[in-house]
């Protein structure tokens, strides 16, 4: 499973959600969305995924299968690497 951890008020979030729609559009992997500023479950999960604080924040995109990661805004290509080994 793919994550996108986000805040709804985020600016930087909100760009990387349309690049995240494009990403799912051109690839057909789905990445779930996860608002954590507002959801405190999602805010736990966000937590044990960037466990090692190594992020710190959002936007912030999870592999769950190999665990790697991304964080804040990024281009496409890092994008669709990212969800490629998913």
């Amino acid at each position: 499973m793919i994550y996108e951890f986000y805040g709804r008020e985020c600016p930087h979030c909100q760009r990387m959600l349309i690049l995240t729609d494009k990403v799912m559009k051109d690839t057909g992997v789905i990445i779930t969305r996860k608002e954590v500023w507002h959801d405190k479950e999602n805010m736990k999960l966000l937590t044990q995924c960037d466990a090692k604080n190594e992020c710190g924040g959002i936007p912030f995109y999870y592999n769950d299968e190999n665990k790697k990661w991304l964080c804040g805004e990024v281009g496409y290509e890092e994008l669709v690497e990212l969800v490629k080994v998913a």
